[in-house]
């Protein structure tokens, strides 16, 4: 109303001005004019920027600080979920990628699978190797409907702050439903030093039981760290790459024969025969640490099927336990090891075959080859062989993974 009130006052003086002053009081209104009303107009422009720019900022934030954690769990249920080609207001978007974490659906089929990720944030060799593994994992992972695919991470702080942000980018492509679990180190290694503390003298890289030590004998005692509602879980190591739906490895579970509470695979290397050099020197005729078929060759435990249920269940595993018959078997066999629980079960498998489900190689296609090269060139290849196609590779000692 001010501007219309200035325009009609110049307007009543035209006819007492000559013509070019009339002019150049028409120029200042209009200029007037122009300064309130694109002024005006600028002022909103830059304000709605900012707050485009500020939602922006409140949306990437809302991307990046998914909790993880064991307590809140992130669920994804819909592969094309976080791809829609439609823009979406940041509220509802940021609203339905918490809500993951509340619409577990209590009749889903669970697969649960387990990987140890400590001290990856200061290896970028081990984050290289995750990204390898989560990558495949999700390329061929195929699931039913009312299926999920639990992932258990046991991490320290840093490292499960750095698994947040990879496992957003990694998993983002995945067409099927899945669970995160973080588990903390230090809590698991409390519950599993009083169990495991007798055998680390045996299978540990040091002298002596260390408290550290203990988590490398997870798989041993998972049966009593986990609740009893899980009873089945696969545990992996992190330097693999899948070349087929992993959810085809836990159909092996159903190969069990009665009285196996553990799958896994031969050990592709002559390890056990040069770690059993003493036993083997004493028995001429053992079949410990020939290879196979007909020979005892150990285990690598890159990819373990772990029956819950059955190792609680069995009394035979359990009293292999008992550090005094931990002690037994290790001075029959003249055993001293470094590898940790893939040791123990080398053991105890010489012993009580029966305890295990010999998973085929295609499962852990192991690629190391340091102890050809280290004396036992002559026979290798007896160990090494592994027929038929790969599903699962394994890089352990760093080997390079094949592209194919």
């Amino acid at each position: 109303m001010g501007i219309l009130r200035l325009l009609a006052r110049i307007m009543g003086r035209i006819s007492t001005f000559r013509s070019y002053q009339c002019v150049l009081l028409l120029a200042a209104a209009l200029a007037v004019v122009a300064f309130y009303y694109f002024g005006s107009e600028r002022q909103n422009f830059s304000s709605t920027t900012k707050r485009i720019k500020q939602s922006q900022a409140s949306h990437n934030a809302n991307r990046n600080d998914a909790d993880l954690t064991v307590d809140t769990s992130l669920i994804h249920t819909d592969g094309s979920e976080e791809q829609g080609g439609e823009e979406q207001d940041v509220g509802e978007e940021s609203e339905r990628f918490n809500s993951r974490k509340r619409d577990r659906d209590a009749g889903d089929q669970h697969f649960h699978a387990l990987m140890m990720f400590t001290k990856v944030d200061k290896s970028r060799s081990l984050q290289d190797k995750f990204r390898v593994a989560m990558l495949s994992m999700v390329e061929h992972g195929d699931f039913l409907e009312g299926e999920l695919l639990v992932l258990h991470f046991v991490s320290d702080q840093p490292s499960k702050e750095l698994g947040d942000k990879m496992l957003q980018e990694l998993l983002l492509d995945a067409t099927f439903k899945y669970e995160v679990l973080f588990h903390d180190v230090d809590a698991l290694t409390h519950k599993l030093f009083p169990i495991v503390e007798a055998m680390q003298k045996y299978f540990s890289a040091g002298s002596g039981a260390y408290y550290s030590d203990a988590i490398f004998f997870l798989s041993v005692a998972m049966h009593h760290i986990m609740p009893e509602s899980l009873t089945h879980i696969v545990q992996l190591d992190l330097d693999l790459k899948y070349r087929t739906n992993i959810r085809d490895l836990f159909q092996e579970f159903d190969q069990f024969p009665p009285g196996a509470v553990i799958g896994i695979t031969r050990e592709m290397q002559p390890v056990y025969r040069h770690t059993f050099w003493q036993y083997r020197k004493e028995n001429p005729q053992t079949r410990v640490g020939e290879p196979p078929p007909d020979g005892l060759p150990g285990f690598n435990s890159g990819v373990m099927l772990l029956d819950l249920g059955a190792m609680r269940a069995s009394a035979l595993y359990n009293k292999l336990l008992e550090p005094s018959n931990v002690a037994k078997l290790a001075d029959q066999y003249r055993f001293r090891g470094h590898l940790g629980d893939q040791d123990f079960f080398t053991m105890i498998g010489m012993e009580h075959p029966e305890l295990f489900y010999s998973l085929a190689c295609v499962w852990n296609r192991q690629l190391c080859t340091w102890w050809r090269d280290h004396g036992y060139g002559d026979v290798f290849q007896l160990y090494y062989h592994c027929g038929g196609p790969v599903n699962i590779y394994h890089g352990n000692c760093n080997s390079p993974i094949p592209n194919d």
